[in-house]
């Protein structure tokens, strides 16, 4: 065994390499990040060869000093935190002071810079090369602001160098993370070149308009036209941004940003979180997108967990879980008809809204803005949910659609129906949101008409939705029943879940499970919840178990409660190739408009579309 010895500090620069500087985009991603710490307003970053070849980031932040240039290539040399107070309330996003040192020591690295207190200096660079780590400063003519070129990159590891990927890929990556950070500083003008060709010009953004219209450069306007604004507070806590409407999904989890106190995170408390708000209304085997920012003390997270700063742990995860889940699943829930025609109207007219300056407050972070305006930029959830009559927990009332009688439609049908559409012609008449029926189509859909244009309604999907709705405010407002077993069931455990089983009890009984710990790894289910009685209980125990070990709470139970809810509401709906009267689709219609989540079934599958005149104009022409 050999003696223990120092290690050289070229070989701990390359070794701490190793976990920061992955590829050229962990490169970018740190320059940036020490750019918009040093108070940036403009952002300018070249690439050569997917960044294999040439990285360099330029900025007109406040510069370092000239005596402090030999200390920023050093490793440990930061000027972001000082004593153990600092590093317990980080404001800024780079503060280890590893990220120079790490990526001189495996490239060819200039840095140039010139600080707004240097009088009398046009500016200096200091340049290492990775073998002995000097650093060799001298004099040079620059602007205010700093300016980091790196070459080369891994010219030193081959070993490292081999497992980069094609130079699409990993610009690729780049621009993911220049995309991320322009998303994170809507108050920052971001420029990026490739190969001398101009890939983005994200200009500085300060009202509402600039603001969206960087989401929509970044996200695609698609997704805009299909967000909602989320922007609520409690308990200390505040979140802000974009969340897609449940018929706005993809195949894959890419369009996803979540930043906490403006630092973008994966984390699986707030990917738990949002999967859970979105559970009733998300088609299976899809993922939401959204643009979301979480505030909180920076006392009540602590970043310094990964070398990347990719992974945060929050000091009171149940509290932050919940307020998650309950922002979002309420935002969700909210969404009526009226605000998605009104939201489709805005992006059909190119979001022509006011270019004032925002007025408003802005997120502050480490006396810089985040860039979140308060007030919504499309259409921002309302905080009153449609109102519900509370109902016994038993099979749907289908009294408002009763079954038609003789003909679909009679005489007096017809001429109601008539007077009714003659109403919407009419200026001083209110038209509903969904409009009133005109016909039915092949017994499935529903076609209504309003002021604007045409509302076509899957009508079981509809009544579907309303009928789930109304069983779960039922269930909800009856006490929990509880089923006790018979025999109870007894079940081998580990120590953790039963520990948990134990200091949880009382959580787990107000869910309606009445678990004794009765050895050191054993637990003996007693009750359970009546409408569950016939699952599988065993399963669902240790399923709970686990998610209040890792989240601090579940909703297993609830979640299989609902699914039984769901497939009751699915046969008690009213089926395919079922006439409806007028009178009895204008009642669908009423109660889609007063029910939460009626703009999608159980199933997460969309419950009506709507096309305006304008676009129905387009489509045949007219006017051109």
């Amino acid at each position: 065994m050999a003696r223990i010895n120092l290690l050289s500090q070229r070989l701990a620069n390359q070794i701490a390499a190793g976990e920061v500087v992955e590829r050229p985009a962990s490169v970018i991603k740190e320059l940036l990040e020490n750019s918009l710490d040093a108070g940036a307003s403009r952002l300018d970053i070249d690439i050569e060869q997917g960044g294999i070849k040439l990285l360099r980031v330029r900025d007109n932040g406040g510069g370092i000093h000239h005596d402090d240039l030999p200390l920023a290539l050093s490793r440990h040399a930061t000027s972001k935190i000082a004593d153990l107070d600092d590093l317990e309330n980080i404001g800024s996003l780079g503060f280890r002071g590893e990220a120079l040192a790490s990526i001189s020591s495996v490239s060819r690295l200039s840095l140039l810079s010139r600080a707004s207190d240097d009088d009398g200096s046009a500016g200096w660079k200091v340049e290492t090369e990775g073998q002995g780590m000097e650093a060799k400063i001298e004099p040079v003519a620059h602007p205010q602001g700093t300016t980091v070129e790196v070459r080369d990159l891994f010219f030193n590891t081959p070993a490292r160098k081999k497992f980069l990927k094609t130079e699409k890929t990993e610009f690729s990556r780049i621009d993911e993370v220049v995309k991320r950070l322009a998303l994170s500083r809507f108050d920052v003008q971001f420029n990026l070149q490739h190969n001398q060709r101009a890939i983005h010009q994200l200009l500085a953004a300060h009202s509402e308009t600039e603001i969206k219209r960087r989401v929509s450069l970044v996200c695609g306007s698609t997704f805009v036209e299909n967000s909602i604004y989320v922007d609520r507070e409690a308990s200390g806590l505040r979140l802000s941004g974009w969340v897609s409407l449940p018929t706005f999904s993809r195949s894959q989890a890419d369009l996803q940003y979540f930043y906490v106190n403006g630092r973008i995170i994966r984390d699986k408390l707030v990917t738990h979180a949002v999967k859970q708000a979105y559970r009733d209304v998300l088609f299976h085997g899809r993922h939401p997108a959204y643009v979301l920012y979480l505030e909180l003390p920076a006392s009540g997270v602590d970043v310094n967990v990964h070398p990347t700063k990719h992974e945060v742990r929050f000091r009171d995860s149940r509290l932050v879980h919940d307020f998650l889940f309950s922002a979002l699943h309420k935002a969700l829930a909210d969404v009526t008809p009226d605000q998605r025609l009104a939201a489709q109207a805005e992006a059909a007219q190119g979001n022509a809204a006011s270019t004032e300056p925002y007025s408003g407050q802005w997120p502050q972070l480490g006396g810089q803005t985040t860039g979140i305006p308060a007030s919504s930029p499309a259409f921002q959830t309302n905080s009153q949910g449609g109102g519900q009559s509370s109902l016994q927990l038993r099979e749907p009332d289908f009294s408002s659609y009763p079954q038609p009688v003789g003909q679909p439609y009679s005489r007096a049908d017809h001429q109601q129906q008539m007077a009714t559409l003659q109403s919407l012609n009419e200026d001083d008449t209110e038209v509903p949101p969904l409009g009133y029926a005109i016909a039915q189509l092949h017994g499935i859909y529903i076609l209504a008409q309003n002021k604007d244009g045409l509302i076509i309604v899957d009508m079981h999907a509809a009544h579907e939705r309303i009928t789930y709705e109304r069983m779960k405010m039922a269930c909800e407002n009856e006490e929990l029943k509880m089923q006790p077993l018979l025999v109870p069931l007894s079940l081998a455990v580990s120590q953790g879940e039963a520990d948990c089983a134990e200091a949880e009890a009382e959580t787990l009984r107000t869910l309606g499970l009445e678990l004794e710990r009765v050895a050191a790894e054993s637990v003996v289910v007693r009750q359970v919840p009546s409408i569950l009685k016939d699952s599988n209980i065993e399963q669902l125990v240790r399923d709970v178990l686990s998610d209040v070990q890792e989240y601090g709470r579940s909703d297993r139970l609830s979640a299989h409660q609902n699914e039984l809810l769901s497939t009751m509401a699915c046969h008690g709906s009213v089926r395919a190739n079922r006439h409806l009267t007028v009178p009895e689709m204008n009642a669908l219609l009423r109660d889609m408009e007063a029910t939460e989540r009626s703009g999608q079934c159980n199933h997460g599958r969309p419950t009506w579309v709507y096309q305006s005149l304008d676009a129905l104009d387009k489509l045949f022409l007219r006017g051109q």
